[in-house]
């Protein structure tokens, strides 16, 4: 018999999917990591479980212990999952602007949950700053600390490089996927770069990032003012994301990342989060540069379960002048049920 040994050794070899409209559009393969089917949901599964195993190999977490994090939501997911199916305590620092679902879905999962204002990352009472200290604070507890522990990067290094690079058979012609710890880019691209240098790897950033001037001029400054995206796009370089090779980057406007995210679920079928529509919006537009006859690899990293209440709400659509890139669904003619009743 074949089969996992609990949900840790179920992280992993999600499928790559050919994303057949936009593939058909560019002349490219375009892929998509299928990493929503993580037993968690999402990719940050892959580095939630790295974490927890290293922090217990190390001796820093104990039988009966803590894990902290401050996250914008689908690390503390994955956390949450990890710590019950090791039998950990799990407390959850989050920016309160977040979407109503993740709150919900963490304190479901037996998660405390901390929800403190968006302030920045200078302020001590930046939601990752008050993870930190509550750690601290906290007997047999750890920081997950997953924007500078490069246990982050290392886990995509070990997993998530080396299964695009079989399920492409080494014939991938460019990455590219947006930046929040910076984990998932820097681990692949230095994966692949180390097979094939020639490999192009691309960061996908939102507005009020300032990761897309960086990679230009080298200085960290905010393109646009923000974003309907959660969890990606920062203003500093996290440890995960220093000395990560990086040979361009796109900048996509919010419009862009909505027409894509509706574009996954009309054609492709693909029920998905913001963060997978930006990566999808810069997969294509590389594609687009490459020419056709490239591979271009990305990645859908969580389902669109968590973001009903905004990026699949028309009326939130519509309060961020967003509502047009919203394709409608298919419907025909309204089905009148009682013409099937009998009697």
């Amino acid at each position: 018999m074949s089969h996992a040994e609990g949900f840790l050794d179920a992280v992993g070899w999600t499928p790559l999917i050919k994303l057949r409209r936009i593939s058909e559009e560019t002349g490219c393969e375009v892929l998509g990591k299928a990493e929503f089917l993580n037993p968690g949901g999402s990719v940050k599964d892959r580095a939630a479980r790295a974490i927890v195993l290293a922090a217990e190999r190390s001796g820093a977490l104990a039988p009966g212990g803590t894990v902290v994090e401050g996250t914008a939501g689908n690390t503390g997911i994955g956390l949450a999952h990890v710590c019950n199916a090791r039998g950990y305590r799990c407390v959850i620092v989050m920016p309160d602007n977040q979407s109503a679902e993740k709150y919900k879905l963490l304190e479901t999962l037996g998660a405390e949950v901390h929800a403190v204002p968006v302030v920045p990352y200078s302020n001590p009472n930046q939601y990752q700053n008050v993870a930190a200290r509550l750690a601290a604070s906290l007997p047999n507890a750890i920081w997950a600390n997953q924007f500078d522990n490069t246990i982050n990067r290392q886990a995509h290094i070990d997993s998530t490089g080396p299964e695009i690079w079989a399920q492409t058979e080494g014939r991938v012609d460019a990455f590219t996927c947006a930046s929040g710890t910076g984990g998932t880019f820097a681990g692949v691209s230095h994966y692949l770069k180390a097979r094939r240098a020639a490999v192009r790897c691309v960061l996908a950033d939102p507005p009020g990032s300032s990761l897309y001037e960086f990679v230009r001029t080298g200085t960290l400054k905010a393109t646009g003012s923000g974003s309907v995206t959660e969890g990606i796009g920062i203003g500093r370089v996290t440890a995960n994301l220093k000395d990560a090779p990086i040979d361009g980057a796109m900048h996509i406007e919010d419009a862009e990342t909505v027409r894509y995210v509706y574009r996954l679920l009309r054609e492709e079928g693909l029920f998905l989060g913001s963060t997978s529509g930006i990566n999808v919006a810069a997969a294509a537009g590389l594609a687009r540069e490459l020419g056709p006859g490239h591979t271009v690899v990305t990645v859908l990293c969580d389902s669109g379960a968590k973001y009903q209440s905004r990026l699949f709400n028309p009326e939130w659509l519509a309060q961020k002048g967003l509502a047009e890139q919203a394709l409608p669904p298919r419907r025909g003619e309204p089905i009148d049920v009682r013409t099937v009743f009998i009697g």
